[in-house]
């Protein structure tokens, strides 16, 4: 595992809105977009580190960031807010209007060896009209960027992957994947952490544990690391 820091520029546009009676939502837009996720993944990070009294959980997504709240224990600690929403929402305000003054997190860089034997291999092959080699060769060479989790426990969805190898998910998904494989979805690539029913379109398979419940680190990848996918 390799780290990687990073760098950001602060976007002028964002909503921040309820996501429920105790969720806040900052929104920077219908995007997928590394500098945007950067945002999101340094309140994130921040949020965690600074937690105020009351705060459940911060869960960030592509170009949003969601914190759930405990509603009464917000009320009883920050008493001078007319609500919880109140204190939350400026919470986030000030957190990102003062984000280029908070300390930089460390990507990590996480390398998955894969064998390159998915069934949809010759599908994704024929549909771009290359080889089964080119398809290996292009899925490779990128560092993807674990821009959300989500859909299954450790399921990790990466941006970055070439267009020259982006196909539409299966017509029909499986009713069973195995855990392990390497999957294509549009523009997106990942990896099911453990089996399931699914579209994607499976190229190859690794032997790494994406999740092991109980283990001191649940999943292997989190959001904001880094990946590189290694042929066998």
């Amino acid at each position: 595992m390799k780290k990687h820091s990073t760098s950001y520029m602060v976007s002028n546009s964002y909503k921040i809105f309820p996501l429920s009676d105790s969720a806040i939502t900052i929104d920077f837009g219908n995007v997928i977009d590394e500098k945007v996720n950067d945002i999101v993944m340094q309140l994130y990070h921040f949020c965690n580190k600074n937690a105020f009294v009351g705060m459940k959980e911060a869960m960030p997504a592509y170009a949003s960031l969601t914190i759930f709240y405990d509603i009464f224990q917000v009320r009883k600690n920050y008493i001078s807010f007319k609500s919880a929403y109140d204190f939350v929402e400026n919470f986030l305000i000030k957190t990102y209007e003062n984000i280029g003054e908070v300390e930089n997190y460390v990507k990590r860089i996480i390398e998955i060896p894969v064998n390159y034997d998915g069934e949809d291999l010759g599908y994704v092959a024929d549909y771009h009209q290359i080889s089964e080699a080119q398809v290996i060769e292009f899925h490779t060479f990128p560092t993807y960027r674990v821009y959300m989790m989500g859909f299954l426990p450790g399921f990790a969805y990466m941006g970055g992957l070439d267009a020259r190898i982006a196909t539409p998910r299966r017509a029909t998904p499986r009713t069973k994947v195995p855990a392990g494989s390497v999957g294509i979805a549009g523009n997106q690539t990942g990896i099911y952490p453990s089996e399931s029913p699914g579209g994607w379109q499976l190229i190859g398979r690794t032997e790494l544990e994406l999740y092991t419940p109980n283990a001191a680190e649940i999943t292997l990848l989190r959001a904001g690391d880094l990946v590189k996918f290694v042929a066998l």
